[in-house]
C-alpha cells in the first residue's frame, strides 16, 4: 500500500507534550538509550514491528531490516508466517532474518489462524509455532489480533470464539507477546491475556496506519462493494495508541507503544507514558524498500531524535525519561476522562 493514503485522520501522539527543561544539567554524550525487553538488551527502545513476508520481494526487505536492526541494536518482527508454515510459501522471505544477529526477534502468527475457521481449514498449533520460530531463530512469538482487518477482507476470517484460551495454551509453551494491528488493546482484554501468561503487549492503537483503510483499497480493487464500504466506515475505529499505553502500563508487563510512531520524539513520548519500547513500521518499511543504507540511516535518525528529546527533558536514561513531566491534551485527554 505504499503510495496510498492509509493513515489515520488524527495524530494522537501530538497530544503528548513533553515539558522542556531549559537547564538539562546533563551532557548529550552521557545519554543512555539502552533498555531490557523480554530479557534481551537493546541499544535503543525500538521494535521494527512485524510487517512483511510471504512474497518474493519481501526477502530483500527483511534482509535490509534485519541487517540494520543488528547494526543499530533494536528489535525486529516479521509479517505473518501463516503462508510459510501452513503452505510452505516463500519461506526464504522470512528465513533471511535468521542470518543476522538481531538482539530480539519476534515470530508472527495471527489469532484467527490458531482456531478452526471452517471444516478442513488448517490450524496453527504448537508444531507450526515451533516452525515459525525456527524459521527466523525467533526469541518470542507475537500473536497478532487483526479482527477489524479481517472484517474488511472479502475472504476474511470471521470466527473468534476460543482465541483467548488458545492464546493461553500457546503462552504456556512459548514466550508470547500479543499485538494489535491498528485498533489498540483495552485494559480488560489485556487483563484477560495477562491472566493467561502472556508476557508482553504491543498496543498498535489507532492514529497510525489504518488497516481498515488498507483493506478498503484492496476491496475496491477486487470489486467487493460491501467490504470496501466497511473499510471506509471503520477507517478510524479503535483505541488511540497513547490511551492504550496508559491503560496497560499499570498491569506491570512490558508494553510496546506502536501505532503512529513516526519519529524519535514520538518514541520519547511513548517512553514518558511508561512504555518499555516503541514500535515503528511505515517509515522504516519505505526505507527498507529502497536499501540497507537508507534503512540504517532511518533507524539512526530515530535514535538521535530520541536522544535530543531526552536531552531537552534532562533525562540521562530511559528510566529518568519515564519520570519526565508531560501534558496530555486533545482527543487523548478526552478518552481518558470518558
Amino acid at each position: 500500500m505504499l503510495g496510498r493514503d492509509v493513515e489515520g485522520r488524527y495524530r494522537y501522539w501530538n497530544d503528548v507534550q513533553l515539558i522542556h527543561r531549559a537547564l538539562p544539567e546533563i551532557d548529550f554524550s552521557e545519554i543512555d538509550t539502552s533498555v531490557s525487553l523480554l530479557d534481551h538488551r537493546l541499544a535503543a527502545p525500538i521494535v521494527i514491528t512485524g510487517m512483511t513476508g510471504g512474497f518474493p520481494d519481501a526477502a530483500k526487505i527483511n534482509d535490509n531490516l534485519a541487517r540494520a536492526a543488528t547494526e543499530v541494536g533494536v528489535a525486529m518482527g516479521v509479517g505473518s508466517e501463516r503462508a510459510a508454515v501452513l503452505k510452505g510459501q516463500y519461506p526464504e522471505s522470512y528465513s533471511v532474518v535468521a542470518q543476522h544477529a538481531v538482539p530480539l526477534k519476534f515470530a508472527n502468527i495471527g489469532a484467527p489462524q490458531i482456531i478452526p475457521q471452517g471444516p478442513g481449514e488448517p490450524v496453527v498449533g504448537a508444531d507450526e509455532v515451533r516452525a515459525a520460530m525456527a524459521l527466523i531463530h525467533a526469541d518470542v512469538l507475537a500473536i497478532h489480533l487483526n479482527f477489524l482487518q479481517e472484517m474488511v477482507q472479502p475472504e476474511g476470517d470471521r470466527r473468534a470464539r476460543g482465541c483467548l484460551e488458545r492464546i493461553g495454551a500457546l503462552a504456556s509453551e512459548f514466550p508470547v507477546l500479543v499485538k494489535e494491528t491498528g485498533a489498540g488493546i483495552s485494559r480488560s482484554v489485556a487483563e484477560d491475556l495477562r491472566d493467561r501468561k502472556v508476557r508482553a503487549f504491543d498496543v498498535s492503537g489507532t492514529g497510525g496506519t489504518s488497516f481498515a483503510a488498507v483493506e478498503h483499497y484492496r476491496a475496491v480493487d477486487q470489486g467487493a462493494e460491501r467490504e470496501a464500504r466497511v473499510g471506509k466506515t471503520f477507517w478510524d475505529w479503535g483505541i488511540p495508541s497513547p490511551v492504550s499505553v496508559l491503560e496497560l502500563v499499570p498491569l506491570g508487563l512490558p508494553v510496546v507503544a506502536s501505532g503512529g510512531i513516526r519519529n524519535g520524539l514520538d518514541v520519547a513520548r511513548a517512553i514518558a507514558l511508561g512504555a518499555t519500547a516503541a514500535g515503528i513500521a511505515g517509515g522504516v518499511l519505505r526505507a527498507a524498500s529502497t536499501g540497507y543504507e537508507e534503512t540504517r540511516r532511518e533507524l539512526e535518525l530515530l535514535v538521535y531524535e530520541l536522544k535530543v528529546a531526552m536531552f531537552l527533558t534532562g533525562s540521562g536514561t530511559l528510566e529518568e525519561l519515564r519520570q519526565a513531566p508531560y501534558v496530555l491534551t486533545g482527543e487523548s485527554r478526552q478518552w481518558l476522562h470518558r
